[in-house]
């Protein structure tokens, strides 16, 4: 006699209800979320939901951040690209162009918001118009257009994320100042401020590089005022973590932080042996918030080699109110002839 056919096991997973799966998808790293979304339909849609990323992952703390960096190459074929920071299987760090995404238009303003990331403005090399505004979504490497900006602007526009909008400054011609909002909600830019009176507080940093503090009055024409916090010109990026500024002094080769209540500045303790010795070999440097933590990048030239660097730095404030650092490793990222535009930080 044969013996009765075993029926198949079931996959248990797919008789949970959809916030289960949801649940269990969150805890899993994004890396692993491609995979995830090729077994079938249901969960591919699952893995697309917003509820995902915006609810489940942040209340679970979950959250990952990844460093996305805007450089432009030199040369004939010259071309501002995006690329991404990634680890290497011996445990260090490169930067690899994502290869999915198009050149990005030159001059153009980026800000990130969440997992998106913002393109205001611009040009390519081959139109000189003002580029369409566009948005990249981090989780898929994709890219697709925003509605038009109302306002053209001339040159590199100025753009901040403040409670789910993004404000746009920029030029229309060389005297006239103008101000455009988009709702990142609706998906739509707003005709108007929609408060009589909003004050960006936070560091913006200018086209000019220079750290700007902007101010928009709606109750009469725009207006802009601009505060310079900084004593040297010789100050490029900051970022903002838990209230304080962060920024690399070029003048001293120093990194430094800025406590907004006691309103000084102070060294950054127990990175010496990060920086180079000899400051002129710093360039294009820049920081950025990665999850708390610091990302110092920067470029140095050794033998006419264009070597770009970047460190990942925890911080501690001490009981005397001094500010420590350590480096939790420091590698050469990518190599060649390269100027940083931008670096960013996607949380998803």
């Amino acid at each position: 006699m044969s013996s009765p056919t075993k029926p198949e096991p079931t996959c248990l997973i797919m008789s949970l209800p959809d916030e289960v799966v949801v649940d269990i998808i969150a805890r899993v790293s994004t890396r692993f979320h491609p995979s995830i979304s090729a077994v079938c339909r249901r969960f591919r849609s699952l893995v697309a939901s917003p509820e995902l990323y915006k609810a489940r992952r942040s209340l679970l703390g979950c959250n990952e951040h990844r460093l996305y960096v805007i450089l432009q190459s030199f040369g004939e074929n010259s071309e501002t690209r995006v690329y991404n920071l990634r680890r290497k299987p011996d445990g260090g760090h490169r930067l690899v162009l994502v290869s999915s995404l198009p050149a990005m238009p030159h001059e153009a303003s980026f800000v990130v918001d969440g997992s998106r990331i913002h393109v205001f403005g611009g040009f390519s090399l081959y139109d000189r118009r003002e580029r369409n505004a566009l948005s990249i979504d981090c989780r898929y490497h994709t890219v697709q257009p925003l509605p038009t900006m109302p306002k053209r602007m001339i040159g590199t526009p100025l753009a901040h994320v403040m409670d789910g909008k993004i404000y746009v400054f920029g030029y229309t011609n060389y005297y006239n100042k103008v101000t455009a909002v988009f709702n990142t909600l609706t998906q739509t830019w707003e005709p108007e401020m929609t408060k009589p009176r909003i004050e960006l507080r936070h560091v913006l940093n200018g086209p000019d590089g220079y750290v700007n503090s902007i101010v928009y009055d709606g109750t009469k024409e725009t207006k802009w005022e601009t505060e310079w916090m900084l004593k040297f010109n010789k100050w490029k990026s900051v970022c903002v973590i838990d209230d304080v500024f962060y920024s690399y002094d070029c003048l001293y080769n120093k990194l430094k932080a800025y406590d907004t209540k006691l309103r000084c500045w102070s060294e950054v303790k127990g990175v010496k042996t990060l920086l180079p010795t000899n400051k002129s070999l710093v360039w294009w440097p820049r920081v950025v918030n990665y999850g708390g933590s610091l990302l110092f990048l920067y470029q140095k030239r050794i033998c006419r080699i264009e070597e770009h660097w970047c460190a990942e730095i925890a911080l501690e404030r001490r009981q005397d109110g001094e500010i420590w650092g350590k480096v939790e490793w420091s590698d050469v990222v990518i190599v060649g002839d390269f100027c940083l535009i931008e670096s960013l930080v996607a949380t998803f």
